[in-house]
């Protein structure tokens, strides 16, 4: 199924199930998707009965409009990100001439998000040109409750639903505060999720492995950035990246875990890009790097005053599976 939360009443929204072909939705009596990840086994099997009769009545239900949706989850007990995708670690070594400790390969890398407040999906991304605005396009997860020291497999069952995201980073204020050794803050500012969040099941064959098999496609102001296949090159999946949470902590209901910026391994920067038919680049920074390595400095600008980045991901029939993340910058 698919669900949504609208800009509708306090502060979590109203949840509303949405059709297949996102069109249409209808308000459930469980009125925010917290409370159903809350009680999931009760609330699952009521939304599910919403979807089937809205799918199945072309009259019922009403207008679907991604621009009036929060993120699924406007706020979240736990945002952690992860870095899965090693290609793009790689690449940020080896434009500082530096090597990857072998650990990474073994324990992935990952930080704590800010997640008392995500920008909706058709939101502006509020930030200063000099912060060095850019663009991360991810797949992320939601997950129910885990205990400390859940295994991958205990973690895969507990995955509830799946979204996209854009990990807004200010790519300038990153050195000064990894310096201090005590990770990302400011330079992380708010995230925006996809306008619906899906239940694996509604993948088909492209979720499997913990993955999710399809490319995800980013526009930059209106043209093709990258499209490159989120289940490709994914060194940790999803049920490893939960267990990792959970490896000193529990994990609450609703707790978000993101896929790190996709990333697929490619020859040269001549060959990496889409114009030149590869798969092109899901954040700035990784076109940044090859031009750094190739070049010996970036040319790509980060994002400027009224840039627009688009981010979704649609199955092999060409559907849009999640709805469409769209972020103008506001630098006023």
């Amino acid at each position: 199924m698919k669900l949504a939360t609208l800009k509708q009443g306090g502060r979590d929204g109203r949840l509303a199930v949405v059709s297949r072909d996102l069109t249409r939705y209808t308000l459930p009596d469980i009125t925010t998707l917290q409370a159903a990840l809350d009680d999931w086994e009760h609330c699952a099997p009521v939304l599910q009965t919403c979807y089937e009769r809205l799918n199945a009545d072309p009259a019922h239900g009403s207008p679907f409009d991604p621009a009036q949706c929060h993120s699924p989850l406007p706020r979240a007990y736990q945002w952690a990100d992860g870095s899965a995708y090693l290609n793009h670690v790689e690449l940020v070594r080896k434009a500082r001439n530096a090597e990857v400790p072998a650990s990474f390969y073994d324990d992935p890398l990952m930080y704590q998000g800010g997640s008392d407040s995500f920008i909706g999906p058709r939101d502006d991304i509020l930030a200063q040109t000099e912060w060095g605005i850019d663009f991360e396009a991810e797949v992320a997860v939601i997950s129910s409750d885990l205990k400390q020291g859940a295994t991958p497999e205990q973690a895969a069952s507990a995955i509830r639903l799946i979204m996209l995201v854009n990990d807004v980073s200010l790519r300038n204020l990153i050195p000064a505060e990894l310096a201090k050794g005590f990770g990302f803050f400011q330079s992380k500012p708010a995230s925006a999720f996809s306008p619906v969040a899906l239940t694996p099941d509604e993948l088909g064959s492209a979720w499997r492995d913990n993955k999710v098999h399809l490319p995800l496609r980013v526009s930059l102001n209106g043209k093709l950035f990258g499209n490159p296949n989120a289940g490709q090159d994914m060194t940790f999946d999803f049920a490893r990246l939960l267990a990792h949470v959970c490896k000193t902590r529990d994990a609450a209901a609703g707790t978000i875990v993101g896929s790190g910026t996709v990333s697929n391994k490619q020859d040269s920067l001549y060959g990496s890009s889409v114009a030149n038919g590869g798969a092109g680049y899901c954040c700035l920074a990784e076109v940044r790097m090859y031009e750094t390595i190739e070049t010996g400095a970036p040319q790509t600008p980060f994002l400027q005053h009224g840039d627009t980045v688009s981010i979704e991901m649609r199955d092999e029939a060409g559907n849009n599976l999640f709805g469409t993340i769209i972020n103008r910058v506001n630098t006023q």
